[in-house]
């Protein structure tokens, strides 16, 4: 690592030597829809080439940034630059990388410097490495030493060994540190300062002797292996149990063989301990993850790993793709159609379409996998942009579950219960049988709703337009939109009312009172985000329900996806209404996504499985197509419905955002935009609407929506309309490209 020398490193200069200067971009929020950086002044001797990484000062601080270019002639007077700092003793960014991050700003509208800032997430990596002390035996022993045995055994073992910390060298021969520190004194060993070790043990090749793909299978991966070193998108659309995931580690052990890294993307951090499980279970060894519950030293050496080229396989979150591989040949992004893909904040983007632009800028191929494919991908696979891959049966002797709807106008559950009796009883001939139960209810928590019945008043959030949720198992209220909680107590915080609170609908813990109810004998475990934060106890969830010590999993969305729980032969969907309201573009495709998906655990081993629908809405067009079996037709109408709206795969929309603190700022702002709109023919502008949900984290939000034609540059229409008027600072200005959420 090269450092900066002298009293004052701005001025320094030889007398016959050109000036050299240098392009910066550091990690603050400038140049919005652009990768821009600073003119910086490049020490005499140095060597610097774009994609370098840098120390320069930013006002008063010294901040880590990536070479952009290195030009003649520097944009503002010489005398008013500083100079960089430090050069980091690590190879630059590769040069694709920095392409697709200037282009992803482009798309997303995003100030470069946020791109940058996670380009550059791990800055400790671009730091020397620490240092440690280790003893070594000294090169000429003092011949007035005293040789005890002890000390003869130590000098022995130092013959043929590396220098070690003294803790490590104290375990390897038994003397204590004590002895250890009375042999430097007599000269017997010596000290040295040397870097700590901080890499990863990496495989060169990847073998799986029992990974054995059906004639399928073998005829998908062979035809998408034809691609490898060059763009192509595949769809590899498969039924739930086909083995998708069999199939893609043919292609990563291919790719691995021949020194190329690979990214997978998965859109949940708990459905990592599954799939690294497979992974472990055909190749032997372990994956490398990513994603935010990661050690900081082991998300350090991983960056360096990536940086470095050698071969390796990440999986990860969606974050993940920002990593800086410098020898990528496969990206996969699994479940493919998950709207956790869609990063809704900072810099707003979608996974999916991201990973796909960086194979374009890498030149590689992507493969994008799911069982119920998003409409975009169903369309463009029709359309030919992408290949189309399908797996059309399950892998072995499993078979597809057969999917039954229960009409809950006839099978009313009794009041305060939320299970009809035919489900019971299903539930209860799956329990005789020694199989496992799956009940799904995509709503975390005990209830959604507390509401006072002396007053009326409805349990909500104090800085959002949002009910507080209550959550009995932690004791506490919280709000699902910014994270606040309070103690759950039993009188009304408005009318101080004891015991006056109505809980208003079922959470998966709710549900589980009425489980322990029906089925006090059987054991039971909860799957949700809240409750399975930490990756360990969700790998310890799922391998209690792998064992079969679990006869009833009660879950949210969580357990709708990735897994493989051999005994799992009913699947009960509580409410498959819910998610079919409030106007969402994509609320019919998500409710057919993640009905089909949940309904898929169930039969993937050598039992028949079925799948349970509550529903009171069994003739609704997504319910009538699920039961028959006729995804393509229902994803035909869907297609054709969003065509005829102009809407996302054969449109184009853009949200645009405002949220302060001061309403009557924002307002007023949101009017000038207003205002300002160009009018353009062909396109729609709607707005401005306080958001469904007006306010959140206490700031008041505006919303506005743009929808336009396909062919149309609707990141230039917008860049034109926003630059007319001048945002106040205490304004917070969001954009969000083809959004998925309109609260």
């Amino acid at each position: 690592m090269t450092h900066a020398t002298g009293k004052d490193s701005t001025n320094v200069k030889g007398p016959d030597i050109k000036d050299r200067f240098v392009r910066v971009a550091v990690p603050v929020p400038i140049g919005r829809a652009s990768l821009s950086g600073y003119d910086y002044l490049l020490p005499a001797g140095w060597q610097a080439v774009p994609g370098q990484l840098v120390k320069v000062p930013v006002g008063p601080r010294q901040l880590w940034g990536v070479v952009l270019d290195c030009p003649e002639e520097a944009e503002i007077d010489r005398s008013r630059l500083k100079a960089v700092l430090v050069l980091a003793d690590l190879p630059p960014l590769p040069m694709q990388l920095l392409e697709f991050a200037r282009r992803v700003a482009e798309w997303t509208l995003t100030p470069g410097g946020q791109l940058v800032r996670m380009l550059l997430s791990v800055p400790d990596a671009l730091e020397p490495p620490a240092r440690m002390t280790v003893l070594q035996r000294a090169d000429r022993l003092p011949e007035q030493a005293r040789l005890t045995q002890l000390r003869a055994r130590v000098l022995d073992f130092m013959q043929n060994t590396p220098p070690l910390p003294a803790a490590d060298l104290a375990r390897e021969t038994g003397a204590s540190t004590a002895s250890l520190t009375a042999m430097v004194k007599a000269g017997l060993l010596e000290r040295q300062s040397v870097p700590r070790l901080d890499s990863l043990s990496l495989p060169d090749r990847l073998q799986a002797k029992e990974l054995v793909l059906n004639d399928s299978q073998q005829e998908v991966a062979n035809g998408i292996a034809e691609s490898f070193g060059q763009f192509a998108v595949h769809l590899l659309d498969g039924v739930t149990g086909s083995g998708k995931t069999e199939t893609y580690f043919d292609l990563v052990a291919r790719q691995v063989n021949q020194g190329k890294q690979v990214l997978i993307l998965l859109p949940e951090i708990a459905l990592t301990t599954g799939w690294e499980d497979r992974f472990r279970r055909w190749f032997g060894l372990a994956p490398q993850i990513w994603h935010s519950g990661v050690t900081s030293a082991r998300r350090r050496q991983l960056w360096k790993a990536c940086l470095s080229g050698r071969p390796m396989v990440v999986v990860g979150a969606r974050s993940a793709l920002f990593l800086p591989f410098a020898n990528l040949g496969l990206i996969v992004v699994d479940e493919e159609h998950d709207a956790a893909f869609k990063q809704e904040d900072q810099v707003i983007y979608q996974a999916r379409d991201m990973a796909i632009l960086r194979g374009r800028c890498e030149q590689l191929p992507v493969l994008l996998a799911s069982a119920t494919p998003s409409l975009e991908s169903w369309v463009n696979a029709g359309k030919g942009r992408y290949r189309h891959w399908q797996l059309a049966s399950r892998y072995g002797p499993a078979e597809l579950p057969k999917i039954a709807a229960i009409d809950l106008r006839r099978h009313r559950p009794a009041a305060g219960f939320w299970l009809s009796a035919p489900l019971v009883e299903a539930m209860q001939q799956t329990i005789e049988a020694g199989e496992q139960v799956l009940l799904y209810l995509n709503r975390r928590g005990y209830a959604p709703m507390a509401i006072c019945t002396d007053c009326g008043e409805r349990l909500g959030c104090h800085q959002c337009d949002a009910s507080l949720v209550t959550h009995r198992l932690a004791g506490q209220l919280r709000c699902h939109q910014c994270g606040f909680s309070q103690p759950l107590r039993p009188h009304c915080p408005s009318c101080q009312a004891e015991n006056s609170l109505q809980l208003v609908g079922p959470g998966i813990e709710r549900l589980a009172e009425e489980v322990i109810s029906r089925f006090p004998e059987a054991s039971f475990a909860l799957m949700s985000s809240d409750l399975l934060a930490r990756s360990d106890e969700a790998a310890r969830i799922v391998r209690s329900i792998e064992a079969g010590e679990v006869n009833i999993i009660i879950g949210t969305q969580l357990v709708a996806k990735g897994h493989h729980f051999p005994k799992l032969t009913l699947v009960g969907v509580v409410d498959g209404d819910l998610g079919l309201g409030g106007g969402d573009l994509r609320a019919a495709e998500r409710t057919w996504q993640m009905l089909a998906q949940v309904a898929g655990r169930a039969g993937r081993s050598d039992k028949p499985g079925r799948a349970l629908i509550q529903t009171g809405q069994p003739d609704h067009p997504v319910m009538e197509t699920l039961l028959a079996g006729r995804r393509d037709a229902f994803l035909q109408r869907e297609s054709e419905m969003r065509q005829a709206a102009m809407m996302p795969p054969h449109g184009r929309l853009a949200a645009v955002i405002l949220s302060a603190t001061d309403q009557p700022a924002a307002e007023s702002c949101a009017a000038q935009l207003a205002a300002a709109w160009p009018g353009w023919q062909q396109v729609q502008f709607y707005g401005p609407a306080a958001a469904p949900i007006a306010m959140v984290r206490g700031r008041y939000r505006i919303r506005f929506l743009i929808s336009a034609p396909r062919a149309a540059d609707l990141q230039q229409m917008l860049h034109l309309w926003l630059e007319k008027v001048k945002i106040p600072a205490k304004i917070h200005l969001q954009i969000d490209i083809d959004p998925y959420h309109f609260l």
